[in-house]
């Protein structure tokens, strides 16, 4: 990596930039992005989907969470480039070091299409009042990166309404009745995941998330999709024709909204479009900011989703408990590593009826390896899995059904004291959450302690969010839903929970040299009572995977604990043993015994 380090300098010398800017993005402000769009991958080898590179002349930083520290302090090693630990003490912001590193007269550079505009004009303003210049204009990476992929164009394909619960043409009218409250002539959508939910398209541009490249502009009877003309068939095009959809160029957006006339006004999200597109609207038409109207609209999902959820929550539940099985009976007897155990699940996920894809890059962790928060295993990474301690399986599929996302920490074998009182822990603060009953009007900021006050108890503690939102067959993290416990960076994930929201509950604990645990159920939010108090609000478990038995010490659970998971192990045993070979049924039969 130090190679394209020192080729990605020469390239701001001879543009006269002081400090480079290399985000984790796409055009579109995506979480996961294609090939094309992995700039901060090329340049420090950091794989992980969170982060920020700068690069100055003299220095270079990755700024990542915490989810990350472990595994960016090993691919950075050698690098050049230093690990700058997020919200840690004496590590800087990087608005901040930026501040402090550029003089007077100097200039920050970065593509524009890549940084969001909230973040954009944050940049601009601090550092333009302290006399430095920013660019925005200039993809130094791309100017260096020889044999760079090209921008993916995978073919379009439909979400019929039995699925998607609810027609494009109604969300469409949905979207133009909130721009007639706002006042907007134009709405600009440049999210991924809204476009697909709106316009009820799937595509297979980004790994992992069957999202279409695009951007869309709505007017009161106009609808522009901008859009690679071939990953369009005749089938969709009709079908767009239809519904009174245009389709465009891709890279058209940026000369049309030039042409938007100045007397119009335009809504968007300034945290979810890049700030090359809005510097391209006439500085006279008025720009009316807010929240994207779809980010809440899909993350409530309607009866038909959550009913399709369950489904597909019942197909991954039989496979991950057939796979649960098959690794404790073949353990010690053949050879099993992190990959081919991965490889092994993606089977038994393949024989499940509508299985489209995997929801992430699996993440199999044996022992010390579970103490790195999404560890992937690579062949030089990869090790052979033992009859001892534990390996941890996050993993998830997407179905027509929609998507999943699953967490298990699996005993291969007799575990320590430690480990067993480790991993009730873990599960008493994910029963707590998932048996809460809360008053409408909590967000996730109310809820998040319930899930970390038994390790908060033992002074421990988890370096992530305890949950997120899960789009339905789109990005396995999607906002405004979350449980967290300190307010997400912009303030779009700090939403209060309503009906239909689908949500993980993860905690977990990572003891470095040693093992991880995390233990994740989606749970669905729906109404539980009302009274003169108001109306409550409780969480339904959409997994159905059992949890580990041998790993938990019953005396610790409280008795309210103990009901909640028999009850719960008894609804895994009813709906998945039908599915399952005899074998396979009498193990779960014996995993879910009450307590």
């Amino acid at each position: 990596m130090k190679r394209e380090l020192e080729l990605l300098r020469e390239k701001m010398r001879e543009t006269g930039v002081d400090a480079c800017l290399i985000p984790t993005s796409d055009f579109h402000g995506s979480e996961y992005v294609g090939d094309y769009f992995k700039c901060r991958e090329y340049i420090s080898g950091f794989t992980g989907s969170a982060g920020t590179l700068v690069v100055t002349l003299d220095e270079a930083g990755l700024w990542t969470d915490g989810r990350y520290f472990l595994q960016a302090a090993k691919q950075l090693e050698g690098s050049g480039i230093m690990l700058r630990k997020e919200r840690q003490p004496g590590v800087p912001a990087i608005e901040e070091y930026l501040k402090q590193t550029l003089k007077k007269g100097e200039t920050l550079g970065f593509d524009g299409r890549c940084i969001m505009q909230d973040s954009a004009e944050k940049l601009i303003t601090q550092l333009n009042a302290q006399g430095v210049a920013v660019r925005t204009d200039i993809d130094l990476t791309g100017a260096v990166w020889k044999n760079r992929p090209e921008l993916s164009a995978q073919p379009v394909w439909p979400i019929p309404v039995e699925y998607a619960g609810e027609s494009s043409e109604s969300k469409i009218k949905r979207v133009r009745e909130f721009l007639v409250e706002k006042k907007a002539d134009y709405f600009l959508l440049t999210s991924l995941e809204d476009i697909a939910w709106l316009l009820n398209m799937r595509g297979n541009d980004v790994e992992s998330t069957p999202v279409i490249l695009s951007y869309l502009l709505l007017g009161e009877k106009k609808l522009t999709w901008y859009v690679q003309e071939k990953c369009l068939s005749e089938k969709i095009k009709i079908l767009l024709d239809m519904q009174g959809i245009k389709a465009a160029p891709y890279e058209q957006i940026y000369e049309d909204v030039k042409k938007l006339p100045e007397d119009a006004s335009i809504y968007y999200d300034k945290s979810a479009v890049n700030t090359a597109l809005v510097s391209s609207l006439p500085e006279k038409v008025k720009k009316i900011e807010g929240v994207n109207p779809t980010f809440l609209f899909k993350a409530k999902k309607n009866p038909v989703e959550v009913e399709n959820e369950r489904n597909a929550h019942i197909k991954d539940g039989v496979a991950v408990t057939k796979f649960i099985y098959w690794l404790k009976s073949q353990i010690g007897k053949t050879k099993i590593t992190e990959i081919s155990a991965a490889e092994q699940l993606e089977q038994f996920r393949n024989t499940q009826e509508h299985y489209v894809e995997p929801s992430f890059a699996p993440i199999i962790a044996y022992k010390e390896h579970g103490a790195i928060v999404h560890y992937s295993a690579t062949k030089e990474s990869d090790v052979e899995l033992k009859p001892e301690s534990f390996v941890l399986a996050d993993t998830g599929g997407h179905y027509l059904e929609g998507t999943t996302d699953i967490t298990r920490t699996i005993a291969l074998g007799s575990l320590t004291q430690e480990e067993k009182e480790m991993y009730t822990t873990v599960l008493k603060g994910h029963i707590q959450l998932e048996m809460a009953r809360f008053l409408q009007g909590c967000s996730g900021q109310s809820l998040d302690v319930l899930a970390r006050t038994p390790l908060w108890e033992k002074g421990l503690d988890y370096n992530h969010g305890t949950g997120h939102g899960v789009g339905y067959l789109l990005s396995v993290h999607e906002g405004p839903n979350s449980f967290r416990y300190r307010p997400s960076v912009n303030g779009r994930n700090d939403c209060v929970f309503e009906e239909g929201m689908i949500t993980s509950d993860e905690p977990g604990i990572y003891l470095e040299g040693k093992f991880g645990i995390r233990l994740e159920n989606m749970i669905v939010c729906q109404k539980d009572m009302e009274n003169d108090y108001g109306s409550f609000l409780c969480f339904d478990a959409l997994t159905l995977v059992p949890f580990e038995r041998s790993a938990i010490i019953a005396k610790e659970l409280s008795t309210k604990e103990k009901e909640w998971l028999n009850k719960y192990h008894q609804k895994v045993f009813e709906t998945i043993a039908p599915y399952l070979t005899e074998e396979e049924a009498g193990w779960l039969r014996e995993e879910t015994q009450e307590f």
